[in-house]
């Protein structure tokens, strides 16, 4: 039996609520922060039970659309991309620790995605912005000792690059690229006994940006990325 051949399914009554409830807030141009109806009146509205109505208002809270607060009316939700990936986090962990191939082609997106923030933060740069890294990779030479602070100040690092560029949405992606590695495969991010050669390619980077050189801090950036990358490789043969 071919795909168009088979039964129709029925929608569950929470799918139907949802796709409902999009529309209201599309049709009546409700913004972030805006009060949605009550689950008296929605049960109201659309004829269904309580279970229906929290079903589908969970699915959009789980989909970044909606905030539910204990004891308060359900409303639109402020946009907020670092939630938005925060959601994939789960599914990343899940793909990540099935699928070589993905985290290979991640390593590999992080490297293009670095660099170029590297190379774009070299030209867009504010003093503020040195400062930020600067005081980043003084704590990170205090932590060196200290695994978890080692890694926490790397990420912060690599994010402060990435903020440099003045697009928030590269910062997000790139905390995010890190986190998902650091917390699914932290060997990915560190190497014991490798901090002092992690630390001496951050001052090449920075020195780069502080010069505004893009080329330069591209180029030091991806060489900074591949050689943990090759070192991982070489490790797991």
């Amino acid at each position: 039996m071919t795909s168009i051949e088979q039964p129709l399914q029925r929608r569950k009554l929470s799918d139907e609520i949802q796709d409902r409830l999009l529309d209201l807030i599309k049709l009546e141009g409700l913004q972030p922060g805006e009060i949605l109806p009550s689950e008296r009146e929605l049960m109201r509205r659309y004829e269904v039970g309580r279970p229906a109505i929290r079903e589908a208002m969970q699915n959009l809270q789980r989909m970044g659309l909606v905030s539910i607060r204990h004891g308060g009316r359900p409303r639109v939700a402020e946009p907020s991309v670092d939630r938005m990936i925060a959601q994939m986090s789960e599914s990343m962990h899940h793909v990540l620790s099935h699928s070589n191939s993905t985290m290979d082609h991640l390593k590999e997106a992080r490297v293009t995605f670095e660099a170029e923030m590297a190379r774009i933060a070299a030209g867009n740069r504010t003093e503020d912005d040195l400062a930020q890294l600067h005081s980043i990779l003084v704590k990170q030479h205090e932590l060196g000792a200290d695994p978890a602070g080692f890694i926490k100040c790397d990420g912060e690092f690599h994010r402060a690059i990435a903020a440099a560029s003045g697009n928030p949405i590269f910062e997000s992606l790139s905390f995010a690229m890190f986190n998902w590695m650091a917390r699914f495969h932290s060997d990915q991010v560190r190497k014991p006994g490798l901090e002092k050669l992690t630390l001496e390619e951050h001052e090449e980077i920075l020195e780069a940006i502080s010069e505004k050189d893009a080329v330069k801090a591209g180029v030091a950036m991806r060489n900074h990325l591949e050689r943990a990358n090759a070192l991982y490789h070489k490790e797991n043969l």
